[in-house]
């Protein structure tokens, strides 16, 4: 035997070697997603495609169907990669908040947040009061409301876009140290949905109406016909700014609202010409945003000087 033949069997032995170095390094990287992406085994050990029964080219080989080859693996791997992207959009899927038309009417139950009912989301409003919430009642004696004018449910959304609106005009028109702010309801009552998957593929993972109780989704204010959704409490020459962002947030609220001026002095429950006539008799004691009155029932040894009254004889 010459010098060149051994010559060419070790070549050959050699890419022999090396190929099928590449399958099994190939087998390796593919025998985990082998039953997810299609591949099987052939009787000689090599990977091959289970639609075609045909075996896997290594990278860098090309066999007699040259570019057709080529062709179908790159088609392979695109629907390997759809496939691998589906999955991950099933694992990782969300769905998000409903319209508010779906939550809208009352028809439950109140169902706070509990030990029975868990892992309810934290609502989006987390600020009641924005402005100069530390300024004493004397200094905004105006004060406009928001009121409700439907029966329905408000959600946390909803609060925290009109709270938003309103405290962004009145910083731009009046300014940030000139008005109070005031959210008056609190959404306490829990939101369930019943998760459905919509995308392709997902006709296993659904159960219908069977066990539709759902799962907390957010929360919401349960509001009636009446009912003070916003206040702001400003002096009198910031009434006309203060109407125009409750109008302004009225467009964030689902139904019907109303701006109503009110006759009240401030947050207190005093009008303002009862207010002045009982700071006038130096009777009204100031208590924060609100006032109390100073009454004629008590020990008279517990009174200030000059604070013992006498109810009207009728």
């Amino acid at each position: 035997m010459s010098v060149v033949e051994l010559s060419s069997q070790s070549e050959l032995v050699v890419g022999l070697s090396h190929q099928l170095l590449s399958y099994s390094v190939r087998g390796l990287q593919t025998s985990t997603d082998s039953i997810a992406y299609g591949l099987a085994y052939g009787p000689s050990g090599l990977p091959q495609d289970a639609e075609t029964n045909r075996p896997l080219v290594p990278s860098g080989h090309l066999t007699q169907q040259g570019a057709t080859s080529s062709a179908t693996s790159g088609q392979r791997q695109n629907r390997l990669y759809a496939l691998q992207s589906r999955q991950d959009q099933e694992s990782s899927l969300d769905v998000a908040t409903g319209p508010a038309r779906c939550y809208r009417q009352i028809k439950n139950k109140p169902y706070p947040k509990s030990r029975f009912c868990r892992g309810v989301p934290d609502p989006k409003i987390r600020i009641y009061d924005v402005g100069m919430k530390k300024r004493g009642v004397d200094e905004f004696p105006f004060c406009v409301h928001l009121v409700s004018w439907e029966k329905e449910n408000v959600s946390s959304e909803a609060l925290e876009a009109a709270r938003i609106a309103c405290n962004k005009y009145m910083t731009k028109s009046a300014g940030k140290d000139a008005f109070h702010l005031r959210v008056r309801v609190h959404p306490f009552h829990v939101l369930r949905i019943n998760k459905m998957l919509s995308c392709a593929g997902a006709d296993r993972l659904q159960t219908g109406m069977r066990g539709a109780f759902g799962k907390p989704q957010g929360v919401c204010a349960r509001v009636a016909i009446g009912q003070v959704l916003l206040s702001v409490r400003c002096k009198d020459g910031n009434a006309t700014h203060a109407q125009e962002a409750l109008r302004r947030a009225k467009f964030k609220f689902p139904g019907r609202q109303k701006i109503i001026v009110s006759r009240k002095w401030g947050f207190t429950k005093f009008s303002r010409t009862d207010y002045l006539k009982y700071k006038s008799e130096n009777r009204i004691i100031p208590d924060g945003v609100n006032a109390k009155l100073l009454g004629c029932h008590g020990r008279l040894a517990a009174r200030e000087p000059g604070r013992a009254f006498l109810e009207a004889a009728h």
